[in-house]
């Protein structure tokens, strides 16, 4: 008799737990696989550290493979589920496209990014979701704040070393605090020619910062925050994005280079595709964290709606703290499913939360008890090390480190701007070479509605998501026109990623988190199938005569070698030139 079949989709908070748990009730009485595009498990609270260079990026990954006995791991993104057949169809990192059969799914494939229609956020801003735009942000705002250091303009240096953050929730307000310590520490030993310092904004339509935790925890994080030097506007937000600039909902315009985008997260619409029940774009689920109607089919972490026992009428809120314990829960309830242990309610009540603001101060309420200052960072701290599931002497010696040695601020050029756009079929996974994404134009937006880095010899056929439509956001209003596998405009020194001519509109999606819903239900059957980009075959080798020549940018040496395509755009700057002004005519406050 052959053992059932259990597949997993998703290796974030609820996933990983739901692998883990799995794998130690179930033994050798099932096959257990997981679907996930990264072979590691990604612990999020501190990806802020990685962006100020506090920790290296390995230590707030976790292995997959090394840590889930018993557990097949199978790299690639779900984009069609078969609910009728009991089928996964997924496309693997380069290309190759696969089916998984299932007698137990688990859907925990996680969140995106929460997308609002400004002009120029998805062109200019990025997010904050996965390693690749954390060391992409590293990267950016040192190069910054060096280019800063050299410019002998007031108000080119003013730009460069202006930051801007949209979102004081949690993401947004550590990105801001550690940001700022950052940077300080990069210009404490050389100071720019216009004796100007960095500066950090944070911005929020919310009364306050953190207004989903404690006022208390807000107000200690206010504080530190603006003790630090960090800019706080309430109530204010980005009304359009610019090349040099944006300008705010206020009026205020302010000249920039960094945008940040952390204004919140939404759950994966891969969910939408099923034809299912849902609230607010997540799956509903009984307390049991099971489908009603599909005995086959369990939900947990952001994507499952999942009812808040202890408050009745309301849904467990979208944290890393519920979805680490819905994927306990999920799994004890899928092995009772299978005849092993009980059925069991997901029940569990905030034990508070901690928010790590760099050095020795953090803000914190555990077990609803105020902290602040650095017993809070030692709490803070302790936190993460009991929660991490791996990796805890690394941190730990990265963070004693820290302490006694200055920062190694240099640029490593690992992740282009392009590479990482805001709207991403995949956070977690940067955008590679001769791959797109297709995404759908922008209503009442003329010009190409797809573009895609160049391709070189040797690169995977790119592939296409039909059966997709536009991002929404959680208000209902279509996203903007989204970079999808737009390349952002070129930094000195880079090539051009791609064409703007030629391309068609597309929309597509992949398990870790994508920007449109599905096709339309019908009969609790849900598959998009992957397609492959036109010119290219899935499986075969791209002909050698397809791939350009290599690109030079402008200040690198000639090259004899052959040409670069004709309707290939040459590396340009990536600012465009003049300030930002008012609308009012004004002077800016405080952008010097």
């Amino acid at each position: 008799m052959s053992r059932p079949r259990i597949v997993i989709v998703g290796a974030g908070f609820a996933g990983y737990r739901t692998a883990r748990t799995l794998s130690r009730l179930t033994r050798h009485q099932a096959d257990i696989t997981l679907l996930n595009p990264t072979d590691y498990f990604l612990y999020l609270p501190l990806l802020p550290q990685v962006a100020a260079g506090v920790l290296e990026p390995r230590r707030v990954t976790v292995s997959l493979s090394g840590t889930l006995p018993r557990v097949r791991l199978v790299l690639g993104e779900a984009d069609g589920i078969d609910l009728d057949g009991h089928t996964v169809h997924y496309t693997g990192p380069e290309g190759g496209e696969g089916t998984l059969s299932f007698d137990r799914l688990v859907l925990a494939a996680g969140s995106v990014n929460k997308l609002l229609p400004v002009p120029g956020v998805a062109e200019h801003a990025h997010g904050f979701r996965g390693l690749p735009e954390a060391l992409y942000l590293r990267d950016h705002v040192t190069r910054q704040v060096e280019l800063a250091a050299a410019a002998d303009d007031r108000e080119e240096c003013a730009a460069r070393c202006t930051f801007v953050v949209v979102g004081a929730g949690y993401t947004g307000t550590e990105v801001a605090a550690h940001g700022q310590t950052y940077t300080d520490a990069q210009v404490r030993g050389h100071p720019m020619r216009t004796g100007m310092r960095p500066r950090w904004m944070l911005l929020d339509v919310a009364p306050r910062v953190l207004p989903e935790m404690d006022e208390r925890l807000s107000r200690t994080a206010e504080r530190v925050l603006r003790q630090r030097g960090v800019d706080v506007r309430m109530g204010v937000s980005v009304k359009e994005a610019t090349h040099d600039g944006v300008l705010l909902t206020d009026g205020t315009s302010v000249g920039t280079r960094t945008l940040v985008w952390c204004v919140g997260v939404r759950p994966d619409p891969l969910v939408e595709s099923l034809g299912l029940p849902v609230e607010r774009g997540r799956l509903l689920v009984d307390p049991h964290l099971q489908v009603p109607g599909r005995p086959e089919l369990f939900a947990c972490g952001d994507v499952a709606a999942v009812p808040d026992l202890s408050r009745p009428g309301q849904y467990t809120p979208m944290t890393a703290q519920h979805a680490w314990r819905h994927g306990k829960v999920c799994a004890q309830n899928v092995a009772a499913s299978l005849g092993i242990g009980e059925r069991r309610a997901y029940r569990h009540r905030d034990l508070g939360f901690v928010v790590d603001l760099g050095g020795a101060k953090a803000a914190a309420n555990p077990l609803g008890v105020p902290m602040s200052g650095p017993a809070a960072g030692a709490v803070t701290r302790g936190y993460h090390l009991a929660a991490m599931p791996g990796n805890r002497v690394r941190v730990a010696a990265d963070w004693l480190l820290d302490a006694v040695l200055p920062r190694q601020a240099v640029q490593l050029g690992l992740v282009r701007s392009w590479s990482v756009p805001l709207e991403s079929a995949s956070p977690e996974v940067a955008r590679v070479l001769g791959r797109t994404e297709p995404r759908s134009a922008a209503p009442g937006r003329g010009g190409p509605a797809s573009e895609a880095a160049p391709s070189r010899p040797g690169d995977e056929p790119a592939r296409s998501r039909p059966g997709r439509e536009p991002a929404k956001n959680h208000g209902g209003e279509p996203a903007r026109n989204q970079p999808g596998g737009e390349p952002a405009k070129n930094r000195p020194g880079e090539v051009a990623p791609g064409k703007r001519s030629g391309d068609k509109a597309g929309s597509g999606r992949s398990a870790g988190g994508a920007p449109g819903k599905g096709r339309p239900p019908g009969a609790g059957t849900a598959r998009a199938t992957a397609q492959p980009r036109p010119g290219a075959e899935p499986g075969r080798p791209r002909p050698a005569g397809a791939a350009p020549g290599p690109v030079r940018s402008a200040d690198m040496p000639a090259d004899p070698g052959p040409e670069p395509p004709a309707d290939q755009p040459p590396a340009g700057p990536d600012i465009a030139p003049g300030p930002v002004k008012r609308t009012d005519g004004r002077a800016v406050e405080g952008d010097s």
